[in-house]
């Protein structure tokens, strides 16, 4: 460690006492929560200060102003305090108010009890922090924005809330598309690191102008929405009350939010000062856009880059399967040391071979539904490939459909929902299949457990929909036997189709799909005839 000890003469300030410098063992509140020095008192007299710093150049060669502000001086220790890294970036451009407010105390002390949390958010944002401080700082924003994912999402790409809310920075569907965060099948926009950063920082400085510059109400209105906002600083105003963010009655998580993002300031700023050792994250870019020009397997972009799929994923968890998605956006991002690996790559690499491709003659009772399910694709996918306008296809038709090179992929949406349903938790673990009229709530009802519970466990949220024959675990505490109170227990029926029979009326009959008819059934015929013979596997518990 290398210790540098300088003089400084600093004009007009008086520092008394040494209580300049910030301590990891400073004084604490009635609440125990770490708090910093007092503020330099000023005074007409100079005086002379010793500032021992670590790690940094010789203060030799510090020209210090002449006269400094109590504010700007401690600023100014604060920067010579720490790391040149892009943590001293952040805190050169913070623009927002850290002084501890009452409602920030709480979630002061959590974060300055939880070093782990704080290691672990911050190896997550290395990925991604200084390309959106880049982002930031083009704009003119607050720097504490690059700490909202922390608040939101504790910088998880892949993270998923209850309402529906996907991505480092949360956006729930609606709003998702209104910024143009396209989602599909192959795509989640909400999870693309360009995109959604794009997306989320034009919604914060549009919510800053509405109301005025506030960055306090901008931030409440990214979390409960504008309206709510406008609401609660009307019925505020009928009140005679203030209509600062402080003042309003807004929904409680809201209320928690911006306390959040203030209080992870405040130690980001210093974190020293309450007990905090903050990983030191280079001020470097941590990836590379490449231009990939079309689709491509994942699996063959980290073979051509040199890294892992894993990491891949990690970079560009807006591809929800084993491939980009068709209609784009064509680039990949990758580590920046690998960039041109992939470049050359591509290069080289024949059109035909950025897929694996499989080539498959239509059997008699197969659909477009039945062979994008079998080969984990889409019938639009389908149909491009092979020009196909409607969905009709023919008995003896061959045809091109793309498929997985690799066997595994492991940060795939299918894989992300394996992993999470296959992890061991307290209870009795079942395995639930949907069935006509189901809703997580009439499940939840019948298991004794929560909605939320139950989507968490599927990687889904409550609002979103349940498709017949979805898979589901369920974890209860109620013992379950595979009994007709088992609502998975199935039969095998043979079942001879009668005149005026069709596959949906059996399928409503039986209380299964018309796929499923389809998949039990190879050697289905475009048409039932009177006589054929169907198998079913029919829940007989119900």
């Amino acid at each position: 460690m290398r210790i540098i000890k300088a003089t400084i003469v600093l004009s007009g300030i008086f520092l008394a006492a040494c209580q300049t410098l910030p301590t990891a063992t400073s004084e604490t509140s009635s609440n125990n929560i770490p708090t910093r020095e007092p503020t330099i008192a000023a005074s007409p007299e100079p005086v002379e200060a010793e500032a021992i710093v670590e790690n940094q150049q010789p203060l030799a060669d510090y020209q210090a102003p002449n006269t400094l502000g109590a504010q700007a001086l401690e600023q100014e220790i604060i920067r010579l305090k720490y790391p040149d890294d892009l943590w001293a970036r952040l805190r050169s451009q913070m623009q927002l108010d850290h002084d501890v407010h009452s409602r920030m105390e709480p979630h002061i002390a959590y974060y300055a009890r939880h070093q782990g949390y704080i290691d672990r958010v911050s190896e997550r944002s290395s990925r991604y922090i200084y390309h959106i401080m880049n982002e930031i700082e083009a704009r003119g924003l607050p720097a504490e924005l690059a700490l909202l994912p922390i608040v939101e999402s504790a910088y998880d790409a892949f993270a998923y809330s209850h309402g529906r809310a996907s991505g480092l920075w949360q956006f729930i569907p609606s709003t998702g598309r209104a910024y143009g965060l396209e989602q599909d099948w192959w795509y989640d926009g909400r999870r693309d690191v360009i995109a959604a950063t794009d997306a989320a920082l034009t919604y914060l400085a549009k919510l800053n102008d509405q109301f005025d510059g506030d960055w306090m109400l901008a931030l409440a209105a990214y979390n409960s929405g504008a309206g709510t906002v406008r609401r609660a600083q009307e019925a505020a105003r009928s009140a005679g009350k203030s209509t600062d963010y402080w003042s309003l009655s807004l929904p409680r998580e809201t209320r928690q939010y911006v306390p959040k993002l203030l209080a992870l300031s405040a130690i980001i700023e210093d974190p020293e000062s309450y007990g905090i050792e903050l990983p030191s994250i280079t001020d470097e870019p941590y990836f590379e856009v490449v231009d990939i020009a079309g689709q491509i397997d994942l699996a063959q972009v980290a073979q051509l880059s040199g890294v892992s799929t894993d990491e891949i994923y990690m970079l560009n968890p807006a591809f929800n399967r084993w491939a980009t998605r068709p209609e784009g956006p064509h680039r990949i991002l990758v580590p920046i040391n690998h960039a041109n690996q992939l470049r050359e790559g591509l290069a080289q690499l024949p059109d035909n071979e950025r897929l694996n491709w499989n080539r498959h003659v239509v059997k008699s009772g197969e659909s477009l539904i039945v062979l994008a399910k079998k080969y984990n694709t889409t019938v639009d996918v389908i149909r491009d490939v092979n020009g196909i306008t409607g969905n009709l296809i023919r008995v003896g038709e061959a045809l091109m459909i793309p498929t997985a090179s690799a066997s595994e992929y492991r940060l795939s949406s299918e894989s992300r929902l394996s992993a999470n349903q296959e992890r061991e938790r307290e209870g009795n673990r079942v395995e639930y299949e949907v069935q006509a009229g189901d809703s997580f709530w009439l499940i939840s009802q019948k298991y004794g457990v929560s909605s939320r519970s139950l989507a968490a466990w599927n990687n889904m949220a409550p609002g979103d929909t349940l498709r017949i024959g979805q898979k589901l675990v369920i974890w209860t505490t109620q013992q379950v036997a595979a009994t007709t109170s088992d609502r998975t227990v199935t039969r095998r029926v043979s079942y001879t189709v009668r005149n005026g029979d069709s596959l949906s009326s059996i399928g409503q009959r039986f209380r299964v799909s018309v796929n499923q008819l389809r998949e039990w059934n190879d050697d289905l015929g475009r048409y039932l005839q009177p006589g054929d013979r169907l198998t079913i596997h029919v829940n007989v518990t119900q």
